[in-house]
């Protein structure tokens, strides 16, 4: 498949994804989504793990993987996050964006750890779909793009901002952030209010670390600090998103 006739080619084939979703109209609107961006090849929809591992051995074994896999996180069968790890064991290295209504921090956590390169909440319009997609298209241009040999810091930031949606990270961080984790970062809180020891382990920070980058998120308006109160001894304090006035 190929994008309009004035579009560059960002890619030397079609990148190949594999839906997995349960509900079949949900799979069906996203397979259609995959189907008309240009530089994405639809490898197919299923609706179990088990079936998701039938159909990525099946496509390696065919000489065509896939790519990318689009994956819900409640499966009939078990976890997405599961799947990811077995692949992960397998020595899969295709990617996963993670396309769920699952909320918890744990999740966020889990999916980070993992490598999940995106995770897109439910229920979303199909505007922000496609822009998930055509940013991780970017992302994987900009990689080819730096060639095979070691990579610099600059490449290296250049390929994690093209995942990013504009504004959701600012173009002059403070010295010594990167913008990457400052993405982690931001997910993790928005999955759940948090203290800066629960988002060290989310994002495999220090808990010193962590608290650098939320006081950052906070300073910009981001992020809100709250008391935590529970137990014995002095309150903690948690961040949390700001409420949009």
């Amino acid at each position: 498949m190929s994008g309009p006739a004035n579009a560059p080619a960002r890619t030397t084939r079609g990148v190949r994804v594999l839906v997995v979703e349960d509900e079949a109209l949900v799979a069906a609107a996203h397979a259609q989504y995959v189907d008309a961006l240009g530089g994405f090849e639809l490898a197919g929809a299923v609706g179990t793990v088990r079936d998701a591992v039938s159909q990525l051995k099946a496509a390696a074994t065919a000489g065509r993987p896939v790519d990318l896999v689009l994956l819900d996180l409640d499966l009939p069968d078990g976890h997405g996050l599961d799947l990811v790890r077995s692949l992960r064991a397998a020595r899969w290295t295709g990617d996963v964006i993670a396309v769920t209504s699952t909320r918890d921090l744990a999740a966020v956590r889990s999916a980070v750890s993992l490598g999940v390169v995106q995770y897109l909440l439910k229920p979303f319009a199909r505007r922000s779909f496609e822009d998930k997609l055509t940013r991780y298209l970017d992302y994987r241009a900009q990689l080819a793009a730096d060639g095979s040999g070691p990579l610099g810091q600059d490449d290296v930031d250049r390929a994690f901002a093209a995942l990013r949606t504009p504004g959701e990270a600012s173009s002059a961080l403070p010295s010594g952030l990167v913008a990457e984790t400052v993405d982690a970062v931001r997910r993790a809180v928005a999955a759940a209010p948090s203290s800066a020891s629960e988002v060290a382990a989310a994002c495999g920070t220090s808990r010193v670390t962590a608290r650098r980058y939320l006081e950052h998120l906070t300073e910009v308006g981001e992020l809100e600090r709250h008391q935590r109160y529970g137990g014995t001894g002095r309150p903690e304090v948690e961040y949390r998103t700001a409420r949009r006035r």
